[in-house]
């Protein structure tokens, strides 16, 4: 547990530093944003898509 835990925490801050110098996680080509009115819709599909792929490869890797 404590392994996984201390992994968790350098993912999470590989992200921040990731957002803090520009990278555009979140509003990658293929999320999709739709606005009508006073309603907005967000469906985050490419970053919901590499997100699998990169907690697939991690746990993979930690199973091991």
């Amino acid at each position: 547990m404590g392994r996984f835990l201390l992994f968790a925490g350098l993912v999470i801050a590989c992200l921040g530093l990731l957002m803090m110098s520009g990278v555009p996680i979140g509003r990658l080509p293929g999320d999709f944003a739709f606005r009508r009115g006073n309603t907005t819709f967000y469906f985050p599909l490419t970053t919901s898509i590499l997100l699998s792929i990169i907690l697939t490869l991690l746990l993979a890797i930690l199973r091991r």
